[in-house]
């Protein structure tokens, strides 16, 4: 069933025949949730401040070799409406919504605000496929029990996640509480990549990937990127993941496991500065290359 486009779509692609929801095999959904932000806020614009970036990226990729977009058709949807709806609400409302694309044979890409949103998606994606692991870029754990009172804030969306009995592979993490360290160290289900251990391990790439099961969601953290990437965010940490790093993780998951979709979250924009929206867009366009990529070659 068709859905709500929105008139500001993913590239500022023209040609109807690649951006319809029926003729498309990537669905953008924006999920301008923000409820929990513990320091700067801002991130309820991310979603359309990386569409609109994403107007400035080229359709070529020139390590794929191809337009991207030509592959499937990539049809974006209106924003989500989240008033009046919070916590358990806002996550039924993003599950559902979710699930109904799912239904559809769609490959979902959810442009978040906060974190929390990954909960909900991640729900919907939990009902669809076995053998899920999430794999998460981030700075953070976010495996609280709760915080500040609250279980369902973004610091405490992969316990959340966790708790739904699912494998989780995390990269990049250099900020956590004693509380998440003690969850990690004693769990056979969540796999850590610190960011300080990455110079010193040359196999972290592939003993992480090692750990994630055949179907793998990718929810992906502005700030798991090292601040000169992707400045505005919403909790910065120095360090972190380079671009191309990251685009070699990405790349090699790609092509090890079956991706079944993606997130990005936590892009707070600042004024004056384009730099994470327009690479937030370009990252999520490298992944959709790369997923379509991999999964022909295994067709």
């Amino acid at each position: 069933m068709a859905k709500a486009l929105s008139p500001q779509n993913f590239l500022g692609i023209e040609e109807q025949e690649m951006c319809s929801y029926d003729a498309s095999g990537i669905v953008i959904q924006s999920l301008p949730y923000e409820y929990t932000s513990s320091y700067l806020s801002g991130s309820a614009a991310g979603p359309a401040a990386i569409l609109e970036a994403s107007h400035y990226v080229e359709f070529y990729d020139e390590e794929l070799d191809k337009e991207i977009y030509r592959e499937t058709g990539i049809a974006t949807l209106e924003p989500l409406d989240f008033a009046g709806k919070t916590d358990e609400a806002a996550i039924s409302l993003i599950e559902n919504a979710t699930s109904s694309l799912l239904e559809d044979g769609k490959f979902v890409v959810s442009l978040g605000a906060e974190h929390t949103v990954t909960y909900g998606i991640v729900k919907a994606f939990a009902r669809k496929f076995d053998d899920l692991t999430v794999l998460q870029l981030d700075a953070h754990s976010d495996l609280r029990e709760a915080y500040q009172g609250n279980p369902y804030s973004h610091a405490s969306v992969m316990k959340r996640v966790y708790d739904l009995g699912l494998n989780i592979c995390q990269a990049g993490i250099r900020a956590q509480c004693r509380e998440e360290a003690e969850l990690i160290r004693s769990s056979e289900r969540i796999h850590t990549a610190y960011a300080w251990k990455l110079q010193s391990d040359e196999r972290w790439m592939d003993n992480l990937i090692k750990n994630c099961t055949g179907n793998v969601y990718i929810t992906i953290d502005a700030d798991g990127f090292d601040p000169s990437v992707m400045p505005a965010v919403g909790t910065a940490e120095p360090g972190g993941l380079g671009w191309y790093e990251a685009l070699q993780l990405l790349r090699k998951v790609c092509a090890a496991k079956n991706v079944v979709g993606f997130d990005i979250v936590e892009c707070a924009p600042a004024e004056g500065n384009i730099l994470t929206q327009f690479n937030l867009a370009k990252l999520a366009y490298k992944l959709m290359g790369y997923k379509t990529s991999f999964s022909q070659e295994k067709s």
